[in-house]
């Protein structure tokens, strides 16, 4: 069978949008001869939708949509994701669906079966789950229409499995002689190795031809890195989507010869995802421009990076607020990056303001000595300053702060911490210096004395990171075994790390829950991410340590 994947960049809630989008494909499907072309998941509505799904005039919108969708189909069969009606009460009112569209008609619907709710996905929460799922006949052929979750649950590659129910061997034992699947499956490091291997022992097992058509995008805290793939019944790869950008892919399931996986650097991939999302937030939003505070160190270098990457030197603006305490060093680390940039860079001094507030609390606080609260105030009047800029010239400001800061509380509410988007807050310290140097693979744009200098907030004298923290390259592994793995304390040290220090920084974590709340919304790049996938109360009392 002749199939075209359609990888498109779907937006959520745009409706006309995405109805374009998949006109356009359709017709490029037609013009080069598929027998059918695939599309994302929930591709007319955009994925996540979430609370969407509760205000009927968008349900209905949806499949008004859908049927103009199925009035201009042709002779090439159209996979097109939906928002169904559930008409069979008790139960929830909408389903995840996928629509096959031909000839100016709906030939067939089929519904989502495993509906995932863990991590940032809920999505039993709103849809009703297909009882059953019985194969579709498509270009004289039996085949399987599976969405998303459904064909992650094969017993045979997964040791520990979600759902008893397995749609797929369901369908092969129905007959089916293709597996079709429509994806919105998010981007973490590791994920398309993980996608393929998955895909490639259900082709085997099978014997079937597999064929995933992915999103791609950002939508909110989510990326999703396209990487359309299809495997022949032998399990070999016959053809990939690009990963981080639209693409369009025709394939013949029989006769395509097999291809090796895309494999770039971890690092290139993490780059790729994070301009990705920051592109997509801000257009998709409607912000045009961005501002940022540039220290001089090696977090708000990449960040703004970053933010060239995705919306161009003309639109990023970076700032640099000094204090008596900000080294010479640093101030003409920020000038170079933005010269180097092509950025606009201003210089806006914090050291009046900030003599002139410790002044007007002086009498409140009686003397007491000059502590955490005199460094706080630094970083809240920067932030008081940046965020008067974003508001005066509309430009979004994005923070600087990354993973292992936002962990354990190395960052300050209302200060550092202000801003509408976290660009680097999934990205752990010791990846940040890792993308620092690929961003630097080819020439120096970073400066050298930015990533090799000991990284310090500069809000003392003399002060360094390492003066609170344990060393980032033990921090961070840590904080990998303890996040994202759910290892204990007891368990962490036994991998070789001091129990004392497990025990602090595993503190610092639990403690700073009230901090991450408030945090702005970040990019998930690793597979557990700070927000919404991740959900412990702040009031609460256990403690592992």
């Amino acid at each position: 069978m002749k199939i075209a994947l359609a990888q498109i960049n779907t937006t959520v809630g745009d409706l006309a949008g995405n109805e374009a989008k998949i006109l356009a494909g359709a017709a490029r499907a037609q013009s080069e001869g598929a027998d059918l072309a695939l599309f994302p998941e929930l591709t007319i509505t955009g994925y996540p939708p979430r609370d969407l799904l509760l205000k009927r005039d968008f349900i209905a919108g949806n499949l008004a949509v859908l049927k103009r969708l199925a009035a201009a189909s042709g002779p090439t069969a159209l996979l097109v994701g939906y928002v169904g009606e559930n008409k069979n009460n008790p139960g929830r009112d909408v389903t995840n669906q996928a629509a096959l569209l031909q000839n100016g008609q709906i030939v067939a619907t089929r519904a989502k079966t495993l509906l995932p709710t863990y991590d940032v996905f809920d999505e039993d929460r709103y849809f009703e789950p297909a009882q059953k799922n019985v194969p579709v006949s498509i270009a004289g052929q039996s085949c399987g229409v599976t969405i998303c979750e459904d064909i992650w649950n094969d017993e045979d590659f997964w040791p520990h499995r979600r759902y008893r129910a397995n749609p797929i061997g369901d369908l092969v034992a129905a007959g089916a002689g293709h597996i079709f699947n429509i994806s919105a499956s998010p981007w973490h490091v590791g994920k398309h190795k993980l996608r393929a291997n998955m895909l490639a022992s259900l082709a085997r097992k099978s014997g079937r031809p597999v064929a995933l058509c992915n999103l791609v995008g950002g939508n909110d805290e989510l990326v999703f890195d396209g990487g359309s793939l299809v495997f022949n019944g032998a399990g070999e790869l016959i053809a990939q989507g690009k990963t981080f950008e639209e693409d369009f892919v025709v394939v013949d399931t029989e006769h395509a010869p097999a291809i090796s996986l895309a494999a770039p650097p971890e690092e290139e991939d993490v780059y790729r995802a994070l301009v990705l999302g920051l592109r997509d937030y801000f257009h998709k939003c409607g912000f045009q421009s961005a501002v940022l505070g540039l220290s001089g160190g090696i977090d708000s270098a990449v960040v703004a990076c970053l933010a060239v990457a995705a919306l161009g030197a003309d639109h990023v603006q970076g700032v640099s607020l000094p204090s008596q305490f900000s080294s010479q060093g640093s101030l003409d680390d920020a000038r170079l990056l933005a010269k180097r940039l092509g950025l606009r860079y201003d210089v806006i001094p914090i050291q009046p303001p900030f003599e002139s507030v410790k002044q007007l609390v002086k009498p409140v606080f009686g003397g007491r000595p000059e502590d955490t609260t005199e460094e706080n105030m630094q970083a809240r009047l920067r932030g008081v300053i940046l965020m008067a800029l974003s508001n005066k010239f509309g430009s979004l400001l994005l923070t600087t702060g990354n993973k292992s800061e936002l962990a354990v509380g190395y960052c300050t509410l209302y200060g550092d911490m202000c801003g509408g988007l976290a660009v680097i807050s999934d990205v752990p310290k010791t990846m940040v210096y890792r993308l620092a140097h690929w961003i630097n693979r080819d020439r120096e744009i970073i400066p050298a004395a930015s990533i090799t200098k000991p990284p310090s907030a500069e809000l003392r004298d003399n002060q360094t990171d390492q003066d609170s923290l344990p060393p980032y390259e033990t921090l961070d592994a840590i904080l990998e075994q303890y996040v994202v793995h759910g290892r204990s304390p007891a368990e962490i040290a036994k991998l070789g790390f001091e129990s004392e220090t497990v025990k602090r920084v595993i503190r610092l974590i639990d403690i700073n829950e009230y901090k991450r709340r408030q945090a702005a919304p970040g990019l998930k790049v690793t597979s557990k991410a700070f927000g919404v996938g991740r959900r412990f109360p702040i009031a609460q009392r256990y403690r592992e340590v």
